[in-house]
């Protein structure tokens, strides 16, 4: 049997890295065909289904919890904006 020396281990080593290396610079293709691509848009795939009354909910509850905050909104607890 043949052994491996720590020379010819860095130079594997290094090859490989720059096989890596060399697979990184590869040109990006979408993996999504633009015709798939409505399935994807369809509303039913929405994280929130009601996306204007929920804003409108956040906001009514941000006025009356003053102290909630954190969803991007200004004004105090008196509901002046």
């Amino acid at each position: 049997m043949r052994r491996i020396t720590p020379a010819r281990l860095r130079c594997l080593l290094l090859l490989a890295g720059v096989a890596l290396a060399a697979a990184g610079c590869a040109p990006i293709e979408p993996w999504v065909k633009p015709y798939e691509r409505e399935h994807l848009a369809d509303p039913i795939m929405a994280l929130d289904p009601n996306p204007v009354s929920s804003a409108y909910l956040d906001h009514v509850f941000e006025v009356r919890e003053a102290s909630r905050g954190a969803m991007g909104g200004a004004g105090g607890g008196c509901g002046c904006n």
